[in-house]
């Protein structure tokens, strides 16, 4: 793995016995000696902690901060205008065809904009923001942070241990705060349907702060196994998996993060790339839609699965997208686009596994309740 990068924290993955695999050119690791199942069912009884630092940190920043809210608004279809000071919000990029190019997070942290995109994308992303935004607005790619997510439902306890005003916060809330001894920008948020944070911290004290977080007896490091199977269980979309470029939001069943200021009749509706076909779908619906799976019996139904309306039918309606073991529910897990006459809570459909039509039905998502301290 010599072409992969590193991040900073990789001799502490090594040190704590993770097995290291390749991930979106990164080398990551992907479960400790707890194991993968465990791992998941400490990240929703206790605490877990995850290097996310592959993902891509951009600042915003112009000499007027409306002009760079303005900016990144022609880019994505979130109200990015009203967003609240020390605020955060979920988005993703479109393009012409009104599919997504990424997911991200964007918070407004008062004279600039702090962006978090996926690690796969991050040039392509950087390089559509360049684009599209300079000069009006400077990009700048962190190189000097990392990035950690410590979630779970005691996770609000372990960091105020470190700051008392961590705790304060609600859902999606950004911060700067001292942990540990460095200036740690936090928000209220994640990846895994737990409450949690997500902490972006200067490489030079990041080994640092994972340890101090790590010697709490309540947390334990988790690797992308766990933190794949927990976005899982919490309906949450893997970008290049349940949505891509083909993917438009509202086939993704994404609309309830686009705001009513950029939805038809909207002070600002549209505006954004693949806005006709986004606002369409919203006003005439989809021929597909993402939905949740429960597979009958034991056996995971795995990205690719064709999915068919009968045990005998010619034709897939749809495929899975995700799937696995979902430990916490205790049973096989799935997320898929079918067609939306057979996307109704209760449908049964039949999945493909080696030869074998096996008894599916369409679920509710998530699979398990979210967390989050509103």
């Amino acid at each position: 793995m010599s072409d992969w990068k590193r991040t900073p924290l990789y001799d502490l993955h090594v040190a704590l016995g993770a097995k290291m695999v390749p991930f979106a050119g990164y080398e990551m690791p992907v479960q400790y000696s707890l194991g993968v199942m465990k791992e998941h069912l400490q990240c929703r009884a206790a605490v877990g902690l995850f290097d996310v630092s592959h993902m891509g940190q951009v600042i915003l920043r112009s000499d007027d901060p409306e002009v760079a809210k303005t900016a990144l608004e022609r880019l994505i279809p979130q109200d990015v205008l009203g967003l609240g000071e020390g605020r955060q919000r979920y988005g993703f990029f479109t393009n012409d065809a009104g599919g997504i190019e990424d997911d991200l997070m964007f918070a407004n942290r008062g004279d600039h904009l702090f962006v978090v995109v996926n690690a796969a994308c991050k040039e392509a992303d950087v390089a559509r923001m360049r684009a599209a935004l300079e000069p009006e607005v400077t990009v700048k790619l962190l190189e000097n942070r990392a990035l950690l997510a410590l979630q779970g439902p005691k996770a609000e306890a372990v960091l105020a241990e470190h700051h008392p005003s961590v705790a304060e916060m609600r859902f999606m809330d950004v911060a700067i705060v001292p942990i540990a001894g460095a200036e740690c920008w936090v928000s209220r948020s994640g990846y895994t349907g737990e409450d949690g944070y997500e902490i972006s911290v200067p490489v030079a004290a990041a080994t640092d702060l994972a340890k101090a977080l790590l010697a709490h007896e309540d947390v334990e490091a988790i690797g992308l196994g766990a933190r794949d199977s927990l976005r899982l269980e919490a309906g949450l979309c893997l970008y290049g998996h349940d949505i891509d470029a083909t993917t438009s939001p509202v086939e993704g069943g994404l609309t309830w993060g686009i705001q009513k200021v950029r939805r038809a009749g909207g002070d600002r509706a549209g505006g954004f790339p693949g806005a006709d076909r986004i606002l369409r779908e919203m006003a005439e619906g989809v021929s597909r839609k993402r939905v949740g799976l429960l597979p009958e019996g034991r056996a995971p139904m795995r990205e690719g699965t064709p999915l068919f309306a009968s045990a005998d039918a010619d034709t897939p309606i749809g495929a899975v997208t995700s799937g696995g073991f979902g430990p916490t529910v205790g049973a096989p897990v799935a997320m898929g686009y079918v067609d939306a006459g057979h996307a109704d809570i209760g449908a049964a459909l039949f999945g493909e596994v080696r030869g074998k039509r096996l008894p599916v039905s369409v679920a509710k998502l998530p699979f398990v309740a979210a967390g989050f301290k509103r």
